[in-house]
């Protein structure tokens, strides 16, 4: 699991901390370990640094929260592939490379300074979902999530992607993958949407976005050990807004269509089969 974006509240220690706090058990797709393990010792790894992220979409400004590293792994298995724009889950399903299962993200407050006009506020966002991924060979990956906003925008937001695998055991990992965001006509309204009663006070023009491509991007991430505890993870991913997203009159004149985040996080290897 990871967590690489970081609302400005205190979700993210929630969060982080019931993820610590988690059983062991075969419906976490971490936690599934191969029968022939399963009265072998577990490994925990664990990881914490700093974290850079837009401040909401579409913005030109930067957020720094923490980036929070945390994976299981029994008897002689490996540590499993996560990408970094992973939302937090696990897998119901889990068989012949293929797996399904909820999955939870969030989005951060967005306030009238935070976007330097005067536009309704958005409140905090919880995004319940699904994923499915498919493993195509050892070292790549298929893997689509459909979110729909509870809180904040209230919405519907998936994402798609690929990535490619490269490592060497538990010693160093490498992935890199595109990507691609989709979300709706309610979501593009909240983050992109001018009003006509908001024109006057905001100084920016009605717009009414609609629902579709939001953005084509990359993700990469990159895992190593110094030894057999201490180790380093750090990722980086990039995302270029199009369509009705783009041509938003608060990304063209208050932010950025480039959307950059990354992070770097110091980990250390819990357990037995560290040493």
């Amino acid at each position: 699991m990871r967590l690489i974006r970081s609302p400005r509240c205190r979700a993210v220690l929630i969060a982080a901390a019931a993820a610590l706090c988690l059983p062991a058990g075969p419906a976490f797709a971490e936690d599934d370990p191969d029968a022939s393990d399963s009265g072998a010792p577990v490994r925990t790894r664990i990881g914490l640094g700093p974290n850079i992220y837009p401040s909401y979409p579409g913005s030109d400004s930067f957020d720094v929260g923490p980036l929070i590293e945390f994976e299981r792994a029994r008897g002689s298995e490996l540590f499993d592939f996560e990408a970094p724009d992973d939302s937090f889950g696990f897998s119901l399903i889990d068989a012949g490379g293929f797996s399904f299962g909820p999955v939870v993200s969030w989005e951060g407050v967005r306030t009238a300074d935070d976007v330097g006009a005067a536009l309704p506020k958005v409140k905090f966002s919880i995004e319940p979902g699904a994923f499915a991924a498919l493993d195509l060979a050892s070292n790549f990956r298929l893997r689509a999530e459909v979110r729909k906003g509870v809180t904040g925008h209230k919405g519907w937001i998936g994402t798609a992607g690929g990535d490619f695998i490269a490592r060497d055991g538990d010693n160093w990992l490498f992935s890199i993958g595109p990507r691609v965001t989709w979300s709706n006509n309610r979501y593009q309204d909240v983050w992109f949407g001018v009003a006509p009663a908001d024109v006057v006070a905001s100084g920016l023009p009605a717009y009414d976005p609609g629902g579709g491509i939001q953005a084509y991007g990359a993700t990469a991430s990159f895992l190593t050990q110094f030894g057999p505890r201490w180790g380093i993870y750090t990722y980086a991913k990039y995302d270029r807004l199009v369509g009705d997203a783009a041509d938003s009159p608060i990304v063209r004149q208050l932010g950025s269509r480039d959307q950059f985040s990354g992070g770097l996080a110091l980990t250390y290897v819990l357990g037995r089969g560290g040493d």
